[in-house]
């Protein structure tokens, strides 16, 4: 590292170290040398990495396996976004919707139903069957259309992810949509619903959860909150090194952590 006067400090830790807190980056179609230039500035800082939506499937299917070959190469994840599964869904294709991430290594799945509507009962089936195909699951939990999503009342967005982690879900994503304003537990101005956010925390173990945060003031507030080892997930790539200053407490909004 270039700064070694820090290499004492308590509060984070050097490149060559894994970093604090999950941190999941959305790509919506980088070009292959952004993401071979994203690796080398900040591989070391990304847990996963979602090609967004149903992006993964107009790839040029070379081009597609150099990504996610170069993504692995720094222990990064990379999995498709909740829509294909939906999608699989409607289609009655399941089998071969898990069959085909396998044959490109892609060993963790979104599980979603934010444009479908898919019965608890199903969605808890579908978890524990991508546990059984070996996959690393990530549940989604809200609504993509505003109204459907304020149908889901607090109480029972808790009980459904209490639920999705007893069927074997790893992580639940908590949906916010690439904007982050107007959905779950964000205002139509982007700002976290603090009673709501306490009252999940207070009944879910928060290393359980991914919060999509994709601006910076959610990511401060969750920081602050819940502290640097929090999950955060819908970051733009071109903020992972940002994201990482914040947890570090190498910007001003965050400095406050270092003492």
């Amino acid at each position: 590292m270039a700064f070694d006067f820090l290499n004492d400090a308590e509060n984070y830790k050097s490149a060559e170290q894994s970093h604090i807190g999950i941190t999941m980056v959305l790509d919506k179609t980088l070009p292959l040398s952004y993401a071979n230039n994203l690796m080398k500035i900040a591989g070391n800082y990304i847990d996963f990495i979602k090609f967004g939506w149903g992006t993964s499937i107009l790839y040029n299917e070379d081009i597609f396996q150099d990504k996610i070959n170069v993504y692995k190469s720094f222990n990064i994840e990379p999995y498709c976004g909740g829509t294909l599964f939906e999608i699989a869904i409607i289609k009655n294709k399941i089998d071969d919707y898990f069959n085909h991430l396998k044959k490109y290594n892609i060993n963790t799945i979104e599980i979603s139903d934010g444009s479908i509507d898919l019965s608890l009962e199903k969605k808890l089936y579908y978890i524990s069957k991508a546990k059984d195909y070996g996959f690393t699951v990530l549940s989604e939990v809200g609504k993509k259309d505003v109204e459907k999503d304020k149908g889901i009342g607090l109480d029972l967005r808790i009980e459904m992810i209490k639920n999705e982690i007893k069927a074997g879900s790893d992580f639940i994503i908590l949906e916010s949509r690439e904007s982050g304003k107007g959905i779950g537990i964000y205002d139509s101005n982007g700002i976290p619903k603090v009673s709501d956010v306490e009252e999940i925390v207070n009944k879910i173990d928060y290393k359980k959860l991914i919060w999509e945060a994709p601006l910076k003031n959610q990511q401060v507030y969750f920081i602050k909150k819940l502290g640097v080892d929090v999950n955060l997930g819908n970051i733009n790539p071109d903020e992972t090194i940002s994201l990482e200053t914040i947890r570090r407490g190498f910007r001003g909004d965050t400095i406050d952590l270092l003492f």
